[in-house]
């Protein structure tokens, strides 16, 4: 079975990195020369006295910046729990180490885009949700797994893994170039995993929830919607479900990813920019190829569309139905579903109606089942695939409820659950399973919006809370900030993390040095003066009240003026990425 060493020491020398295979038995050392980069395999005899040690957790990769190469490492790790006996661990801390001793070869400019692409890279490593298995493929579900040739169980964990899934594989690519390092290299996931132990009818089962964020066309809300040339769509999720119980395996996949056409929704200072369908390219060409590339992995699909059916988001929703239409394949099944109208007055009830109409397809697509003979009984035919906007809030709530569905009758099936018998009435299992689809809801969210989830107070306790509204204000709230002021930052950091751009070894200028606008400093002052004269003349009156309003309607006007005009050209005030090219973008 394809296994990466699980402990290692670091030792530093200031001509090599040492990184020493700690496992019992083991005696590989791969040595990485700090002056050629070459990596080599060598032994613990090669390791010499004076080298400084320290324990690490694993290779997170390295990566070219204007210094030169940096290592990545994984130096805290947490146990998330066991997956059939095999530990799970989320990366918690990481440490960056120059190749280089020293920065004094770089010119001021040069030191300080250093800086700024090394905290691109720590901005992605300090975003919660890393996770890892020396002994395990987390990259596939367990019916990936379950068909699978003995060639494929040589494999390393690396050459095996899912490339969708593996975010580190950009950082990787040296390791992966050689073969025999390949134990030294842990294929990292993105998203989220929990693992709970629980009780129903006395009856003790494992119930886990894996998701996946793919590492293609990855991204952040406004920057990065739709699909690329090769089919890829934004948030592309995929989330896994398993039970565990008394050797018997069950597991039911559902995907999310954004409306897989060309459009865009760029910030410009508005609460909810337009969303603006391409007119220039090829829509059904990307659409096919992903839709294509879902099929042959996932066979079936059925499009859950939750966006609205009014307002800027009914062309979305229309195109979307016209190009399934238009591919005419009788394995794609389209229902659109106006979550915001259906549920509004917090009739949050209604989406039992979806449930309820999909009900027959679900059976139909089933999930996948092995008993404890290690035999399958049951076979995943088709998933759903759910998007609303941003394939986060609307979309969870979605997904909850149809994996809820085939627990039901996996739990059944397994003799866990009684005939007659709903999950919705065991109280202490209920609490797990909804804080758990919530906690996912939160993470997906943080790393695809930069804030927690909305209407959470409904997947946690199954109904909408006044408390609950209030908090969706104040995420909403930090989102816009965060969409308008910190995103370009964001998305520079996950090209540069993926390898969407990468450092030139030359002494070239960086697209970093792009300057602002002449606007983007002297509207924003001259707004802020207006608005806070206005404020001055009001506090401190003139000799006549003529004279005072003379004034504020001056200073209002220019302070109402400048705003227009700053909205107006919205797209140049907000935080817009520096490094990625601007086909990529559109």
């Amino acid at each position: 079975m394809a296994t990466a060493y699980e402990r290692y020491n670091l030792h530093t020398t200031p001509e090599k990195f040492f990184i020493e295979a700690c496992d019992e038995g083991a005696d590989a050392v791969l040595a990485i020369d700090r002056v050629s980069n070459e990596m080599t395999l060598t032994g613990k005899k090669d390791v010499p006295p004076s080298a400084v040690t320290r324990p690490i957790c694993g290779i997170m990769g390295t990566i070219r910046l204007v210094a030169g190469m940096y290592l990545i490492v994984i130096t805290r790790k947490r146990n998330v729990g066991s997956l059939l006996g095999h530990a799970v661990w989320k990366a918690v801390d990481f440490d960056m180490i120059s190749y280089k001793k020293t920065v004094l070869h770089l010119s001021e400019i040069q030191s300080q885009e250093n800086k700024t692409f090394l905290s691109m890279i720590n901005n992605v490593l300090t975003t919660d949700g890393f996770y890892f298995c020396t002994d395990y493929d987390l990259t596939h579900t367990l019916q990936r797994l379950a068909n699978t040739s003995p060639d494929f169980q040589e494999m390393s964990l690396l050459e095996r893994a899912d490339q969708r899934f593996v975010w580190n594989g950009n950082l990787l690519r040296d390791l992966a170039a050689q073969p025999e390092l390949h134990k030294f290299a842990l294929p990292v996931v993105h998203g989220f995993i929990v693992m709970k132990p629980c009780r129903i009818n006395g009856k003790i089962f494992e119930w886990i929830l894996i998701s996946r964020r793919s590492c293609f066309r990855a991204g952040v809300r406004y920057y990065v919607r739709g699909i690329d040339s090769e089919g890829h769509a934004a948030n592309f999720v995929e989330t896994e479900q398993l039970v565990l119980y008394e050797g018997t395996k069950a597991s039911f996949v559902q995907t999310r990813g954004s409306m897989p056409f060309y459009w865009s929704q760029r910030p410009n200072l508005k609460y909810k920019p337009k969303p603006i369908i391409s007119k220039t390219t090829n829509h059904l060409d990307g659409f096919q190829r992903h839709f294509d590339s879902q099929l042959l992995i996932y066979g079936k699909q059925t499009i859950l569309n939750l966006v609205n059916q009014k307002g800027s988001e009914k062309p979305l929703e229309q195109a979307f139905a016209k190009m399934v239409s238009g591919m005419n394949n009788g394995m794609l099944n389209y229902i659109a579903f106006d979550f915001h109208k259906e549920c509004s007055r917090m009739r949050w009830d209604r989406l039992q109606i979806l449930v309820d109409s999909v009900a027959e397809t679900q059976d139909e697509y089933s999930y996948f089942m092995v008993n404890s003979e290690d035999k399958t009984v049951a076979r995943q035919r088709g998933v759903f695939r759910s998007n609303c906007m941003d394939c986060l809030d609307r979309t969870n709530v979605i997904q909850s409820l149809l994996a809820r569905r085939s627990l039901q009758s996996q739990l059944q099936r397994m003799g866990v659950l009684n005939v007659g018998q709903r999950i919705e009435e065991q109280a202490e299992f209920e609490k797990i399973y909804k804080n758990a689809w919530a906690d996912n809801a939160n993470a997906c969210a943080v790393q695809y919006a930069g804030t927690g989830a909305l209407k959470t107070d409904f997947t946690r306790t199954g109904k909408r809370t006044r408390l609950g509204l209030l908090m969706d204000g104040w995420n909403s709230m930090i989102r816009y900030y965060k969409n308008n002021f910190s995103d370009g930052f964001r998305q520079d950091s996950i090209d540069l993390f993926l390898g969407n751009f990468a450092v030139d070894e030359s002494d070239g200028p960086t697209p970093l040095r792009v300057q602002k606008d002449w606007k983007f400093l002297t509207l924003p002052i001259i707004m802020l003066v207006a608005f806070s004269m206005c404020i001055v003349c009001l506090l401190m009156a003139g000799d006549t009240w003529t004279e005072t309003l003379a004034y504020v309607m001056f200073w209002g006007a220019a302070s109402a003026i400048t705003a227009t005009i700053i909205l107006f050209n919205g797209q140049d005030f907000v935080d817009a990425p520096k490094l990625v090219h601007k086909e990529k973008m559109d």
